[in-house]
């Protein structure tokens, strides 16, 4: 699990999920780029992580929702530092809830966009880097919806199937340079989109806030809500050496609530 030798690129990197990960990579040792569109939230995480010898963290200001300009930031920034990254983290805010059919072509055309699109972008950007080194890391972070779909979140379900099967396209294509491409799949995570949906369920349904949440953990058989960190976990091993061999997979991390093997 020692990272000190590698430097991660994370998206999402502010708050939730993306924050997790760039504290734990960080306490294994890896420098980390941060990735997101707010540069003051982004100022606090940097001066937040634990510095490793010889490593400096810094950031990138970028918006998902701008994939030409999200491209040229990072290959702005590999141009001074071509040693580039070992670790490419792909995390961003999830489309917004609601029935597949009702949902405008703008919204899934937004969502492809980016997801995939900038998935893409980045991965195009990193991977030359990782082929010179020998080792890399494309670690998606999706949802529990590629194995089996949400009820409430059609356009959520459609684009995360669709990051799944880039995913293992690129797998496929990477594995016999040493770059793996993985993704991980949390279930209900307490980050602030698990507070967005159940807000809007409990508006939708008229029921409490408490009493969505309560039907949500019948579910799981933890009988708890996932935190960051957990999710986070999953990652700095897949991120790891010890991980070489796993390549092309989804792994749940949902507390046992995914009703397939």
């Amino acid at each position: 699990m020692d990272l000190l030798p590698y430097r991660a690129l994370v998206g999402g990197s502010t708050q939730g999920i993306g924050r997790a990960v760039a504290q734990l990579l960080a306490e294994h040792g890896c420098a980390i780029t941060l990735l997101a569109r707010n540069e003051e939230r982004l100022r606090e995480v940097v001066a937040e992580l634990p510095a490793p010898t010889g490593h400096e963290h810094d950031y990138l200001v970028a918006d998902f929702n701008d994939p030409e300009h999200l491209a040229q930031v990072v290959q702005d920034y590999l141009a001074q530092h071509p040693t580039g990254f070992h670790i490419l983290v792909n995390n961003t805010g999830g489309p917004p809830g609601g029935p597949l059919l009702e949902a405008p072509v703008a919204a899934l055309q937004a969502a492809f966009q980016q997801h995939v699109v900038c998935n893409h972008l980045l991965a195009q950007a990193v991977v030359p880097a990782m082929r010179q080194a020998g080792f890399g890391r494309i670690i998606n972070i999706v949802s529990t919806s590629v194995k089996i779909p949400l009820p409430g979140l059609g356009v959520s379900n459609t684009i995360r199937g669709a990051v799944a099967s880039w995913a293992k396209t690129l797998a496929n294509e990477l594995g016999s340079h040493g770059i793996t491409v993985n993704n991980v799949l949390p279930g209900a995570t307490l980050t602030q989109r698990h507070i967005s949906l159940v807000e809007k369920k409990a508006a939708q349904t008229g029921q409490s806030a408490e009493a969505v949440e309560a039907e949500m953990l019948k579910l799981i058989p933890a009988r708890r809500f996932g935190l960051p960190e957990e999710v986070a976990a999953a990652v700095a091993f897949l991120a790891s050496p010890a991980a070489g061999y796993i390549n092309g997979t989804s792994v749940p991390v949902d507390g046992g609530r995914t009703g397939s093997l």
